[in-house]
């Protein structure tokens, strides 16, 4: 197959390397899509430890990939794009590119990231509901994963409060998982913006919504968790932020709720900064 440019280059990468690899990242930002492509199908990589990339990469149809994301009505972005968000040039691992459906724009404006457990109680659903709708009073869009509970609340305060939110998946931007939030999912891509690591048609893997964390974080001035278990994957998005040096907030419940440990802990270890109120949060942020 021949590959003509470096964006062709990082479309073919993109179909055959997994998200969120510090590796390939630094090799592509080094030494170009283009180089980089070039020697993994003339087996210039270890062929021992890379053979599964090797394959992907010399099976890529570009053709049929950029007819895959013409068809979901997708947009494939690179850091060469014009509309790529910057923020993301922050991450080690820095994505080789991404699918987006909807307003490519919507990635760079200022935003706010809400995580949270699948499992919220009506408290922790009515504050990421607030909280969003607040954010998108003072001019600010509302960044989550496009999960069940907090996730779900947070983008549909953003889109009550006639504002825009940004899903970031860890599938194909038209696979709808869960598969209860289709309709969330067209909404967000009417007023706002579907992000993925992933070509359409992908399926989630475990790692991968791993990978979709520090990517929400990277996107959003600040992260807020507004409930979370002691080992809820949230925790993850809130280190992601804080590796980043962007500020990581948390609301708290009540001390025996198990969907409040993880923002406890956060609070405790001091790795969050406790908040009660939206103008708490904007103060908070304004002083950082």
């Amino acid at each position: 197959m021949s590959v003509f440019s470096e964006v062709d280059a990082r479309l073919a990468l993109f179909s055959a390397i997994e998200g969120g690899q510090v590796f390939w990242s630094s090799e592509i930002k080094e030494k170009g899509a283009v180089d980089v492509f070039a020697r993994l199908i003339s087996e210039s990589y270890d062929m021992k430890k890379y053979a599964k990339v090797i394959a992907k990469a010399r099976s890529a149809d570009l053709k049929a990939i950029k007819t895959q994301l013409s068809l979901s009505g997708a947009t494939f972005l690179t850091a060469s794009s014009d509309d790529w968000p910057t923020s993301l040039n922050d991450l080690a691992a820095m994505p080789i590119g991404l699918v987006v459906k909807g307003d490519v724009a919507a990635l760079s404006q200022r935003s706010l990231a809400i995580v949270g457990t699948r499992n919220p109680t009506s408290y922790g659903m009515r504050i990421a509901g607030d909280f969003a709708a607040g954010f998108v009073d003072r001019e600010w869009n509302i960044i989550s994963g496009g999960a069940y509970g907090i996730d779900s609340a947070a983008h549909k305060g953003a889109l009550i409060a006639e504002g825009q939110t940004v899903a970031v998946l860890a599938t194909g931007i038209d696979v709808a998982y869960p598969a209860g939030n289709v309709r969330l999912f067209a909404e967000i891509a009417e007023n706002g913006a579907l992000v993925s690591e992933v070509l359409p048609g992908t399926h989630a893997i475990p790692v991968r919504f791993l990978n979709r964390n520090r990517i929400i974080a990277a996107l959003s001035q600040a992260t807020l968790v507004v409930e979370a278990a002691f080992r809820s994957g949230s925790l993850r998005t809130a280190r992601d932020a804080a590796e980043l040096l962007r500020p990581v907030m948390a609301i708290p419940g009540p001390i025996n709720a198990p969907t409040s440990e993880g923002c406890h802990r956060l609070i405790g270890e001091r790795a969050a900064e406790i908040v009660t109120s939206v103008s708490d949060a904007i103060e908070l942020i304004s002083a950082l």
